[in-house]
């Protein structure tokens, strides 16, 4: 699933970056070992040590799934680390700069390019282009999303989409029609103040500081979250975005500041349409079975509102190798086991998001009991029938640092300590310092 956001202190960001300075230099101290022998010790086996995060079920899977690629490899085995999402780039980060990082390990879009950049991710294009890493059956879109100034340092391991999440039986409870995939923004915003007038509960959660509903807003007004490493949208785009949700609070589509900034600080399970303090979150499609384990009500799924062309296949994560592992070789074969394999697909079903590849997802798809999860795929096929011809390049470094500078800012609009176009100037200005934007 998609990784829950994590509250990042100042100080936790400055030590990420440096221990990511250090880093840099690792790949090269290693690189003269990475050009020899790639099978193994001395008695012909390899041990390769990887790292992920996630909580007991998906390392349940993981394990199962390594298991199997022992089974049918057996002089590899592994050194499996595996923590939950809190502090997992601290360690990862940690482990890079001491000299001592896995040969293989998950990454997401908020540090995909980070990692590139500083040369620590094995460029993966050339096994790609020989076979030994097949992305055949890959959407091509998604397989793009694992690209970092032209070199493939991903391979996505699972594919998502925003998600819109309603609670349905409060809906029905009230006699109120349920939200529609390609309703507009402002047919949203009144839709949301009607279940609030109605159903005494705020109809939305406010998503002026959650980034990938401003994301979709920029792309379906032509414009994006990032050009390259620029940013890719300016004050009056961000004016609008902001006045649009000063607009919704004001005719009660949304809840209360204290509430809304519960919202924004709270992990997945925790989410307003899951607690009962709102009629929609706005969230990663993956989450709908998470969310539902906390609530008794039904809940529904839609794309977010306006064009859905603007939405596209995202990599929830990806597993990434290391650049100066001395079994890149191998390594590379395991991710592709993890991504391809039939049967290691039907151990880790969609833990990770749908599978990327589109025959193992057919496959796992009919496999499937959890409704939510049913319902989940459904959409998201469907939904993958609209999406545009083009996604987004995947952000570049300084992107959580976007994240939270959007969360903070928006918050002192939600507050009223800015306005709208007050507020646009300061999230233009951090965003700009936080990739390195002129």
């Amino acid at each position: 699933m998609e990784p829950i956001t994590r509250a990042v202190t100042p100080a936790q960001r400055t030590t990420r970056r440096r221990l990511l300075a250090a880093a840099l230099t690792v790949p090269l101290l290693l690189g003269a070992a990475a050009c020899g022998d790639d099978g193994g010790g001395s008695d012909g086996k390899t041990e390769l040590s990887i790292f992920w995060w996630g909580a007991e079920k998906r390392a349940e899977l993981t394990d199962q799934a390594l298991a199997l690629y022992t089974q049918k490899h057996p002089d590899v085995t592994f050194k499996k680390t595996w923590q939950g999402n809190q502090g997992y780039f601290d360690k990862l980060a940690t482990l890079t700069a001491g000299g001592n990082p896995p040969d293989i390990f998950q990454i997401d879009d908020n540090y995909i390019s980070e990692y590139a950049g500083r040369g620590v991710t094995l460029d993966l294009t050339s096994y790609k282009d020989s076979g030994k890493l097949d992305v055949t059956k890959f959407p091509e879109s998604l397989l793009k999303y694992g690209e970092v100034d032209g070199k493939l340092a991903g391979v996505p391991l699972g594919e998502n989409t925003q998600g819109l999440v309603y609670d349905k039986t409060l809906l029905t409870k009230n006699n109120l029609p349920e939200p529609k995939t390609g309703m507009s923004w402002e047919e949203f915003v009144d839709w949301a103040a009607d279940v609030t007038k109605k159903a005494k509960l705020p109809g939305t959660q406010d998503a002026s500081a959650v980034y990938q509903a401003l994301w979709v807003f920029l792309r379906q007004n032509g414009k994006d979250l990032y050009a390259g490493k620029q940013l890719g949208f300016d004050e009056a785009d961000i004016t609008k975005w902001f006045a649009l949700w000063k607009g919704a609070r004001e005719k009660g589509a949304t809840p209360t500041p204290d509430v809304i900034h519960e919202g924004n600080a709270s992990d997945v399970s925790k989410q307003l349409v899951a607690t009962g303090k709102a009629g929609t979150s706005w969230v990663w499609a993956n989450q709908m079975p998470e969310l539902k384990k906390s609530t008794d009500n039904e809940l529904g799924l839609i794309a977010y509102p306006g064009n859905p062309s603007a939405q596209w296949a995202r990599a929830s994560m990806y597993m990434s190798a290391f650049r100066g592992s001395e079994h890149k070789d191998i390594a590379v074969d395991v991710i592709n086991f993890l991504a391809n394999d039939p049967e290691a697909g039907k151990i880790l079903g969609t833990d990770r998001g749908l599978p990327p590849n589109l025959d193992v997802r057919k496959q796992v798809a009919a496999t499937v009991e959890d409704p939510n999860m049913k319902q989940t795929i459904a959409v998201m096929d469907e939904l993958g029938k609209r999406y545009g011809p083009t996604a987004p390049t995947v952000p570049p470094q300084g992107h959580s640092k976007v994240r939270s500078e959007l969360v903070r800012v928006a918050e002192e609009v939600i507050y009223g300590r800015q306005t709208p176009e007050q507020g646009a100037a300061a999230f233009v200005t951090a965003a700009k310092a936080a990739i390195g934007a002129s």
